[in-house]
């Protein structure tokens, strides 16, 4: 797909998994901000080019820089953040959620490729997964050498 998307779908409304994550990174910080969800369906808004060395010296002073970037990127490599910075009339957003400027074509492309991407991949891992097989009961060890032995016999006939 080498077109980016002509047709908006308006805010893109976080869900209760995206707030999870946009809380792991609030719990980092010395207080909110409004770039970040806080309820499920209020908007996913795609950051400022720089905005992780905002969100920096928010930084509470018992957390690390480390788990800051691990939950942003897990906040920012999810689907709907993807979805939201593919849409055609989608903004970057300041601390405060306050646009910024609009999405370079080229990002957007790259949102929309991974977004595809994603979406087609957890399609894939939906489906159940299958039980463990259930283990052998334990066999005493004159069961496993008669067994063994009937299995050599059976192989032989």
């Amino acid at each position: 797909m080498d077109k980016p998307w002509k047709i908006s779908r308006g805010p893109i409304a976080a869900t209760e998994l995206d707030v999870e994550k946009a809380n792991a990174i609030s719990t980092l910080l010395i207080r909110p901000v409004g770039v970040l969800p806080a309820k499920p369906g209020d908007p996913v808004l795609p950051f400022a080019v720089g905005l992780f060395n905002e969100l920096r010296p928010l930084l509470k002073p018992d957390a690390g820089v480390t788990t800051l970037r691990r939950a942003t990127a897990a906040y920012v490599h999810c689907r709907r953040y993807y979805f939201a910075s593919a849409q055609p009339d989608s903004m970057r957003h300041g601390l405060d959620g306050e646009p910024v400027e609009p999405l370079s074509s080229e990002d957007r492309m790259v949102a929309q490729k991974r977004f595809l991407s994603v979406k087609q991949t957890t399609g894939k891992t939906d489906a159940p997964e299958p039980t463990p097989p259930v283990p052998p009961p334990s066999l005493s060890k004159s069961e496993q050498i008669r067994a063994a032995l009937l299995g050599k016999r059976s192989a032989v006939s």
